[in-house]
């Protein structure tokens, strides 16, 4: 891998100008095709082959004018007065809400019986004339702002239902600049020149930019999750960053022992360059295993952060060098801080210091390091997980203002509407039992009503929905659904938001072992044949697996609990949402896997020069720490830049992957890692030599044979500084 990615890399270097001219063509191409030819944003929560799914595909087949999509107009009379006595405001209103594009008609709430008992709620269901996957987020905010601005004297109007929440525009703030701004401070401190910290963050933006162009052409052949580009963008950002800063830095460390420029950058690519693409390649394939759980919202964002990850390694070796070779001397360019003589000796650092002390005594360390994780990590025992509902969204939202109306007017269970449908081309019940089946399903002690069915125009199908007692992040809604389904016989689905929630997280139940354990079992044997040793790879999969744990019990104390939830912007406790829980294993399996990477490879490149395991980890982590730590501040800063968000979701997300690369770079790189491998000893580089010699050998920043350091500073051993 090494002679792979220098190669690449000084071939770059060479042609600089072809180099950034053909990186231009790629960016402006994917983003022209990307407006021209790329798909709009949906999501795909089907599990596929249940009962959800089934019901969905009876509507789209038989019944498409119960599949198009629908919300609710939501009136709510001034104080001191009902709606009756606004009746020609609410049929203005209505009117002005039926000539809306994208509307096909309006329902009059005193007709349908929709008005609530005290007079002064009342929602009239909107249907529009497509289904809602087909309009868009755009379309539907417009509609939204028109629906919520109309203005009648005494009377409040709103957009409220499943549609309207799930396809909200989230308002965007300027957490990616404040996270970005950080990451640049960092970056200054670390480089201390102008030039040389705004070089990674110029690189992870090219690579976010190709990223979305690509994200948005993905979503022209497939499904594509409305998520697919924050989450992925938020991944992109941080591992651009970061890579570029492995690189630049080694360069800088070459340069500072004496290196040549070209020999210095050749160096660079063939150690530091090639564990980018091992790292790099890492979260790719643990990203992509997203597609093992079988549902099309986490394959979507699972292939878009890959696809987002694979540009920024992809500029990381080629852009990066062609920007080096150009620059030359200049990359220390706008100095801000005087020059000093960075530490050429392990010895002198901090970390080197560190590393003995932890060898020295590593039963302490190791004990307390483990403690303290398994601590933070309890909590995730009592995780539970459930679907975001618009009771969670901001409250001056629209959508949040409407489902507080219907709760306030008609009850919770209003928010959780269940839809049965009845396929009577099958075997069960006919068209003169559906009445039957009505009465079964509202005999049900958590149903409070059922509405009144609907026969399509052939007569094969029948749709009517099942209000429950409780709201849609209710565990009791789930009990509501497992009880209706038990009286329904074979040729009726129950589906809904909250049936479709249920049946995702029983798919997930059932892929999530698979899922896991292939990303472990990949990244096992990656590290092993990297490594040569079976003990790395274990104890890194452990330890990744602490990380994790203490994150997801930080979501819990904070979000579940509402332990400081009030410094996050949210109004108590929330929900964790299942699908993020699902979508940070992944990623923060991939970019614990980064830093082991890059300390292990060091650790091992000073073990095979000296033999000493006490002393080649302590070498590992002088050479590494400065490095690491800023890479890991920087990921931090822009994971947590994302608390801002007012969407929940994104704020876990990002306090989740923040706490953890917090604890991968300072208890488990720190404390654990030299723990344990002083402890194992040789035992840390053990592989059966049948083993050893059945599979292939990568390599990453080992010395590199084409590049010779100065006499006077021999290559096996670098420069570091503290």
């Amino acid at each position: 891998m090494n002679r792979f990615t220098r190669s690449i890399a000084m071939t770059s270097a060479r042609h600089p100008w072809r180099t950034i001219a053909a990186w231009a063509v790629v960016l402006v191409a994917t983003l022209f095709l990307a407006v021209s030819g790329g798909g709009s944003f949906g999501e795909d929560f089907a599990a596929k082959g249940s009962q959800s799914d089934r019901a969905r595909q009876l509507l789209a087949e038989n019944f498409p004018e119960a599949a198009k999509g629908t919300a609710l107009v939501v009136l709510e009379a001034a104080d001191g007065t009902t709606l009756a006595d606004h009746r020609a405001g609410v049929e203005a209103v209505l009117g002005d809400v039926d000539g809306l594009d994208h509307v096909a008609s309006v329902t009059d709430p005193f007709a349908a019986g929709t008005v609530s008992d005290d007079g002064r709620i009342a929602y009239a269901q909107l249907t529009l004339d497509v289904p809602e996957r087909e309009m868009g987020k755009p379309a539907f905010t417009v509609l939204s702002d028109a629906v919520s601005g109309t203005d009648v004297d005494g009377l409040r109007v709103e957009l409220g239902g499943d549609a309207v929440f799930l396809n909200a525009e989230d308002k965007t703030s300027g957490h990616t600049a404040i996270g970005l701004l950080v990451a640049l401070l960092v970056l200054l401190v670390v480089f201390g020149t102008v030039v040389a910290a705004v070089i990674p963050i110029g690189l992870s933006i090219v690579a976010v930019g190709a990223g979305i162009g690509g994200i948005t052409l993905l979503a022209g052949s497939m499904d594509v999750s409305a998520s697919a580009i924050p989450v992925a963008g938020l991944v992109g950002l941080g591992v651009g960053v970061d890579y570029a800063l492995f690189v630049v830095a080694r360069y800088r460390e070459n340069r500072a022992a004496g290196m040549a420029n070209d020999q210095a950058l050749a160096q660079a690519m063939g150690s530091s360059g090639a564990a980018v693409v091992f790292a790099g390649g890492t979260v790719v394939i643990a990203t992509s295993a997203l597609a093992i759980t079988g549902l099309g919202v986490l394959t979507s964002i699972g292939l878009s952060t890959a696809m987002m990850v694979f540009f920024a390694v992809a500029a990381a070796i080629t852009l990066l060098p062609a920007l080096l070779g150009l620059l030359g001397d200049r990359i220390d360019t706008g100095r801000l801080v005087r020059r000093h003589r960075p530490a050429t000796r392990a010895e002198d650092t901090v970390w080197w210091r560190f590393g003995h002390r932890v060898s020295g005594r590593p039963w302490p360390y190791l004990v307390g390091a483990v403690v303290t994780l398994v601590a933070i990590a309890i909590p995730a025992f009592w995780m539970q997980t459930a679907f975001p509902a618009a009771g969670d969204a901001p409250a001056e939202t629209t959508h949040r203002q409407a489902y507080d109306l219907l709760a306030e007017g008609f009850g919770t269970g209003i928010n959780a509407p269940l839809m049965v449908v009845v396929d009577l081309r099958a075997p069960g019940v006919d068209a003169a039992g559906v009445e039957a089946l009505t009465a079964d399903i509202a005999a049900v002690p958590q149903i409070v009503s059922v509405g009144e069915p609907r026969f399509s125009e052939d007569g094969d199908t029948v749709v009517f929905t099942a209000i429950p007692t409780t709201g849609p992040a209710d565990a009791e809604t789930s009990v509501a659904i497992d009880a209706v389904r038990e009286v329904i016989p074979g040729n009726v689905y129950v589906s809904g938001i909250t049936a479709i929630t249920d049946d995702l997280n029983a798919q997930l139940s059932d892929t999530l072992p698979l899922f896991i354990g292939a990303v472990i079992a990949v990244s096992f044997l990656l590290l092993m044949m990297v490594f040569r040793s079976v003990a790395v790879p274990l104890k890194a999969a452990v330890m990744n697996l602490l990380s994790i744990g203490g994150a997801y019990g930080v979501l819990v104390a904070v979000f579940q609990w509402g332990w400081g939830a009030e410094l996050l912007g949210l109004e108590g406790p929330t929900p964790i949402t299942s699908i993020i829980v699902v979508i940070m294993f992944p990623i923060l399996f991939g970019l614990s896997m980064d830093y082991e990477v890059f300390l292990l490879s060091r650790i091992r490149e000073e073990y095979d020069r000296t033999g000493d395991n006490a002393e080649s980890v302590a070498r590992g982590l002088a050479g590494t720490g400065r490095v690491v730590t800023s890479a890991a501040l920087i990921m931090i800063a822009v994971f947590l830049s994302f608390v801002a968000s007012p969407v929940p979701s994104l704020k876990m997300l990002g306090l989740g992957l923040a706490v953890a690369i917090a604890i991968d770079a300072t208890l488990v790189r720190m404390v654990l890692v030299p723990a344990a491998m002083a402890l194992l000893g040789k035992a840390n580089w053990w592989l059966p030599t049948w083993l050893d010699r059945a599979m292939p050998h990568l390599s990453v920043e080992g010395p590199d044979s084409s590049s010779e350091a100065p006499a006077d500073h021999p290559a096996d051993v670098p420069a570091l500084s503290v």
